[in-house]
């Protein structure tokens, strides 16, 4: 389906490289009838995952030994593990497709022991690992289900894309002239193959862009894929006064978020709130100027939580609900998500069936642009 056939937001998932790596006993995703049938139920009707096109471009239906990029959060696996990438892809596309769900494609070029990443050198490479991708989902007529195609998770971070190297007298930023060049050139090239998919850049929080790169943005990008969250706006100022700093391998981070978070944000929660509606303002503005539709999967509150001791997610739920309603009030959204929390595996946030529900209605009862 094209984004332009939409008649209603959708309500969407962010199931990222989870839905292959958690599916160990217990971890969320090992029955994905159970999951999915579970999401249909709580109002859900789009998914992003990571769909892992280098390793289908060098082997669809090889094995490979995935290298943990944390274990203190519960996206995808705390420890070495071993995926498949197809047939399983195309089966859970499948599944989806069999319950109305769209599927949005992205990657975060999770690492494996077998592979490096250093062989994507250029923006055509980038494009060729993508069309292997289509013409894998292709070869089994499952097309009209992607939804639209992110090329790389909040580009260029160095942890998702450590192959992109600015310009020596650049930062690394999504907006930075290397950075333009690299997603315009790969977006044209592979547009040529596969014209009817809608693509993206996901980034987070503004673009900043500059008023030369608006026209060529506009013109090369269907949509946009900001993550937003309260927790980094005002220049992350709620994670500077809690002490978070994105601890990936020990827990000294989640010991602050147990010590701080909570009672910063239930202490001023206007004042927090404010921040992240004022954050959604001007991503819409930056959406209106491009005239490109928003799609976000990663929001609205804390970037990172989990079911934890002395975690509760009754204050997480608020602030999300916060971030659903402003947003769906904009009428700039394509799709909307809840929170970046919305797994099996998050059981605190899971188990509120009604809570989503509840989002859910008012993601899908939004006006879409224009």
């Amino acid at each position: 389906m094209k984004l332009k056939e939409l008649t209603a937001p959708l309500a969407i998932t962010m199931w990222d490289f989870s839905w292959l790596e958690r599916r160990w006993s217990g971890a969320g995703y090992e029955d994905w009838d159970l999951a999915l049938d579970e999401l249909t139920e709580r109002g859900y009707n789009a998914v992003r995952i990571d769909a892992y096109p280098l390793l289908v471009s060098i082997d669809a239906k090889a094995e490979w030994t995935v290298k943990p990029c944390w274990n203190q959060q519960d996206w995808g696996t705390p420890a070495r593990n071993r995926v498949q990438v197809q047939p399983n892809l195309n089966t859970f596309i499948r599944k989806c497709a069999q319950r109305g769900i769209l599927v949005g494609l992205s990657t975060w070029f999770q690492r494996v022991e077998e592979t490096n990443v250093a062989q994507i050198v250029s923006p055509q490479c980038h494009s060729r690992i993508w069309k292997d991708l289509l013409d894998s989902i292709a070869s089994d007529n499952l097309l009209d289900s992607i939804l639209y195609l992110d090329f790389c998770n909040e580009w260029p971070l160095d942890c998702w894309a450590p192959f992109f190297l600015p310009a020596p007298t650049e930062k690394a930023d999504w907006n930075s002239p290397s950075s333009i060049r690299w997603m315009v050139s790969s977006i044209n090239e592979l547009r040529l193959s596969y014209p009817n998919i809608a693509y993206t850049y996901s980034n987070i929080g503004h673009l900043n862009l500059a008023k030369e790169d608006h026209k060529t943005v506009s013109e090369t990008f269907d949509l946009l894929e900001p993550h937003i969250w309260m927790a980094q706006a005002n220049s992350h100022e709620f994670y500077t006064r809690v002490d978070y700093h994105y601890e990936r391998f020990e827990s000294k981070g989640y010991e602050n978020v147990v010590l701080n978070a909570q009672r910063f944000y239930e202490a001023d929660s206007d004042y927090w709130d404010d921040h992240l509606k004022t954050h959604i303002d001007e991503v819409c503005i930056e959406s209106e100027a491009l005239n490109l539709p928003l799609i976000t999967t990663e929001c609205w509150g804390i970037v990172d939580y989990k079911d934890w001791p002395m975690l509760d997610w009754e204050w997480v739920k608020r602030s999300c609900e916060v971030g659903v309603r402003h947003a769906a009030s904009k009428g700039r959204w394509a799709a909307i998500a809840t929170s970046n929390f919305c797994g099996p595996q998050f059981r605190g946030m899971w188990r509120d069936k009604d809570w989503h529900q509840e989002m859910t209605k008012i993601i899908c009862s939004a006006k879409l642009p224009g």
